[in-house]
């Protein structure tokens, strides 16, 4: 089951006004997911060189109370590119810890959430998980600096909206207990 139009909806280019953004907005998957002491999120692009990287190291600062993020591709490129670290260390985020995994690595994991970068649609790679959630961020491997920083922001403002959609759901499962 996909929750693309509600993620996209909430996390339209630079999300302004996360106080908008409701549990009761978003399907059940979500809510399920959300009742763990912390969901385990899965960043998957290509290469898992950039994009999901990026996705990792966000989750890890920003959203460590809700998100426990881990980072795969579906080819992974065996490296993390220069550009990459870079721009994480030029925004305050740190690579360290970093490494290029695969998919099949995480088969069987206990993944609550795939989010899934690759710009491939979802596909068969991806049968071993219950949730899959695509975003549309092109890959930024080969680009210059100014389309990593970019493509970061855009990874940015969408892991802020899924942490804030997260804490909310949590609220609101405490409440209804």
């Amino acid at each position: 089951m996909s929750i693309s139009s509600n993620w996209q909806a909430a996390t339209s280019p630079r999300l302004h006004n996360p106080v908008d953004l409701h549990p009761a907005k978003f399907p059940d998957t979500l809510k399920n997911v959300a009742k763990s002491p912390k969901t385990q999120v899965l960043f998957v692009c290509i290469g898992n060189a950039c994009r999901s990287q990026m996705g990792e190291a966000i989750a890890r600062k920003e959203a460590a109370d809700v998100i426990q993020p881990f980072s795969a591709g579906l080819h992974p490129l065996g490296m993390i590119p220069e550009l990459t670290l870079k721009t994480l260390e030029a925004n305050g985020y740190s690579g360290e810890g970093l490494a290029s995994k695969a998919l099949r690595d995480f088969s069987g994991a206990g993944i609550d959430l795939v989010v899934d970068m690759s710009g491939l649609g979802r596909q068969d790679a991806f049968a071993d998980f219950q949730n899959v959630e695509e975003w549309e961020v092109t890959d930024p491997y080969g680009g210059n600096a100014a389309t990593y920083q970019k493509i970061f922001l855009e990874i940015q403002d969408k892991v802020m909206a899924m942490a804030q959609l997260l804490r909310e759901t949590k609220r609101a499962n405490e409440e209804n207990q």
